[in-house]
């Protein structure tokens, strides 16, 4: 029995400049939902001000929300946030590749072996988007709620992420781009940051100095697939008073290797060895 064609992503007829692609109405509710991604509960006061809408246009876009649990109102506090529904959508996305499930366990192989946090990033749209996290028993730790994005520069999977890139690719990204400066120690020239890189490339892993927040270090590593295409950066992250400068080529062989096994699994060609840090 002939199967029936599936259809196409987009009809026809809006493929025309006539037939804008976007609905105003949804467009609003996707700029709610960022808005209460990135904060810790807003009020309908805080929302309005943020994006700049009327206190009735955004409670129609919350309202039309909460009904399918995409977002929820704590009352004692009246601030909303983000609700059961969008964690469920949000995971398919998780779901896409086998990466995440794979890397769970050598994530927290990790951690057991360096005691500091691990952590799973891809690149999305010029950032690192963190996707997965494995926690340290320690009280004072680091903290990537999946979902979080940090700029590539000043971040150590970014940075372990940007070593793979091709010269042509590289140049695209930093043309144009302003290296944001977070610390004294942020790299913000392009000669610095390509410097840094071919350091990368040499030893098999990045290290973040407290180039985005103070007081914080991170050591990160590419993860590659069968195709030798760069998946993701995996890496761990700490306060630097337990992350001194004696640990990190010893981190940095951890991190290396748990890359490697994770690359591995996926499907990658074993990897050269790298000389050492």
């Amino acid at each position: 029995m002939p199967q029936t064609p599936r259809r196409k992503g987009r009809p026809k007829s809006f493929d025309s400049a006539s037939h804008p692609p976007t609905i105003q109405s949804l467009d609003r509710a996707l700029d709610v939902l960022d808005a209460l991604a990135g904060a810790s509960g807003m009020t309908l006061t805080e929302l309005s001000t943020a994006l700049d809408q009327s206190a009735a246009t955004m409670y129609r876009v919350l309202a039309t929300l909460e009904a399918r649990q995409i977002v929820e109102m704590e009352p004692q506090s009246q601030t909303w946030h983000i609700g059961a529904m969008a964690f469920r959508l949000g995971s398919a996305f998780l779901r896409r590749s086998s990466v995440i499930e794979r890397a769970r366990p050598v994530m927290r192989e990790l951690m057991e072996a360096t005691g500091e946090t691990s952590n799973l990033g891809i690149e999305r749209g010029g950032d690192v988007m963190f996707v997965s996290q494995v926690e340290t028993h320690e009280s004072i730790r680091a903290f990537f709620p999946p979902g979080t994005t940090s700029p590539m520069h000043a971040s150590g999977i970014g940075k372990a992420l940007l070593s793979c890139f091709g010269e042509d690719q590289l140049t695209r990204f930093l043309r144009g781009r302003t290296l944001e400066q977070f610390t004294d120690k942020t790299l913000t020239s392009a000669d610095t940051l390509r410097e840094d890189l071919a350091q990368i490339r040499s030893r098999g892993w990045s290290f973040d100095d407290e180039e985005k927040a103070p007081g914080m270090r991170c050591v990160a590593a590419p993860v590659f697939g069968m195709q030798g295409e760069v998946l993701a950066g995996i890496s761990v992250s700490g306060p630097a008073a337990r992350m001194p400068d004696a640990r990190i080529n010893d981190i940095g062989a951890l991190v290396r290797g748990a890359a490697e096994k994770l690359s591995y699994g996926l499907g990658a060609p074993p990897a050269e060895q790298s000389p050492p840090g």
